[in-house]
């Protein structure tokens, strides 16, 4: 059967798992072919090249073969680190964890989304750079709803998801996972207005149009309701992704509780 080889393909390992005594099946997430399954043979050997560069939020560069009919879980050629910025530390490093597990269960495999691979990149490059905590909210919110809008699970931000009535300006509404955007209760506490959830549409929009792409409007307009989008894109972050729980979201809880 002919093989087909994919040579010097920016890549991030989203997850690895043992596959035998010394031997790792990665799943990865590359620029051109979306998310990927190799096996890294030898791996696990204190002798292998590839056991200091497998690591999760490090940008690289593999090679890998694809055999038709051979399955979706690729032979890993080689890997090679790209460079750029160091292992995130500390609550950004728990941050990139999160996002690698929202990619892991929301992206299916052999689906390439190129520019959300850069978004990816660019947010790994901010937490590897030392980003504050309490900066942490607003970069996460911005790239829940840019996620969300590229695999399609993000409604219509500009009216109510079920009448498709126009939002108003001052009225508070909410995004509930399995029904979209909707009028608030007045006992609802995670709420925007009308106007705040257009500003997030208009940022999502215009910054298609701009060179550095959507996400440095849309963490802008994050920012001021970083606070109320958590919740409500958290739920329907979960609703998608299914059970169990996000491990990091659990993680996340249960050091807060220590």
């Amino acid at each position: 059967m002919a093989t087909r080889r994919i040579s010097d393909e920016p890549a991030y390992i989203l997850h690895s798992y043992d596959w035998s005594e010394s031997s790792l099946i990665l799943e990865a997430f590359t620029r051109h072919h979306g998310r990927v399954a190799l096996v890294a043979r030898g791996a696990k050997k204190p002798t292998s090249n590839f056991r200091p560069v497998l690591l999760p939020l490090q940008p690289l560069r593999v090679a890998y073969g694809v055999t038709r009919g051979q399955g979706d879980i690729h032979p890993l050629r080689g890997a090679e680190w790209a460079g750029g910025h160091v292992m995130p530390a500390g609550d950004a490093l728990l941050a990139g964890l999160y996002l690698n597990e929202l990619l892991m269960r929301l992206l299916a495999r052999e689906d390439p989304h190129a520019a959300l691979f850069d978004l990816y990149a660019g947010v790994v490059r901010v937490l590897g750079g030392g980003v504050q905590a309490d900066a942490l909210e607003p970069v996460l919110r911005a790239f829940e709803l840019l996620l969300l809008r590229a695999v399609g699970l993000l409604p219509a931000l500009d009216q109510e998801t079920a009448t498709l009535a126009p939002l108003q300006p001052q009225a508070p509404y909410t995004l509930v996972a399995e029904g979209g955007l909707r009028a608030a209760g007045a006992a609802e506490r995670s709420t925007l207005t009308g106007a705040q959830w257009q500003q997030l549409r208009q940022a999502l929009e215009a910054g298609d149009a701009t060179p550095e792409g959507p996400y440095p409007a849309v963490l802008r307009a994050s920012a001021p309701v970083a606070a109320e989008l958590k919740g409500q894109l958290r739920a329907l972050l979960q609703y998608h992704c299914g059970a169990p729980l996000l491990r990091t979201r659990q993680l996340m809880m249960d050091l807060q509780n220590l």
